[in-house]
């Protein structure tokens, strides 16, 4: 790849994680993150799926900071690659939805098993052991980005928007 790192998309990717980190600070759900995939939905939409697994990175690694185990990295970061390239594939957003909600649900959660078990000491019967507690959060998180996706692209707003970032 030759193209230059773009400011706007390094400023945007660091704003999404911000957001996202603040919205599952401040809104808890037992034992899941649905916001992490919101916002995944949104970044993977505005920026592909480099930048949007950038912006879960750095979400996941202030998570982790605050407390959080390594789930908070390994189950975000699987979602915004398989629905970017999704996405590039076949403009989208029911896919994109679908993509981040499949990538974080099941592989985010396969990705998690070795490292729980390695570094926490998580005793599991088989590596699908997490995908049931994974799936619902993104599932759910995937669903409200893809609600927010559409109600901006009705408006005509998202697309000014994406425009903008992309310049």
């Amino acid at each position: 790849m030759n193209k230059k790192l773009s400011s706007k998309k390094l400023i945007v990717t660091a704003m999404l994680a911000a957001l996202a980190y603040v919205l599952n600070t401040m809104v808890v759900f037992p034992a899941m993150a649905p916001f992490q995939h919101f916002v995944n939905v949104l970044a993977t939409y505005l920026l592909g799926p480099w930048y949007s697994m950038t912006a879960a990175l750095l979400c996941g690694s202030l998570r982790m900071l605050s407390g959080r185990t390594i789930m908070a990295v390994t189950g975000g970061i699987v979602g915004p690659l398989l629905s970017g390239y999704i996405y590039k594939k076949t403009e989208n957003i029911y896919l994109l939805a679908l993509g981040e909600a499949i990538g974080s649900g099941v592989f985010g959660a396969l990705l998690s098993y070795p490292f729980m078990v390695a570094f926490y000491g998580m005793k599991a019967g088989n590596w699908g052991h997490l995908i049931p507690f994974f799936l619902p959060s993104a599932a759910l998180g995937s669903l409200l980005g893809l609600a927010l996706l559409l109600i901006l692209k009705k408006s005509k707003l998202l697309d000014r928007l994406k425009k903008q970032i992309n310049k």
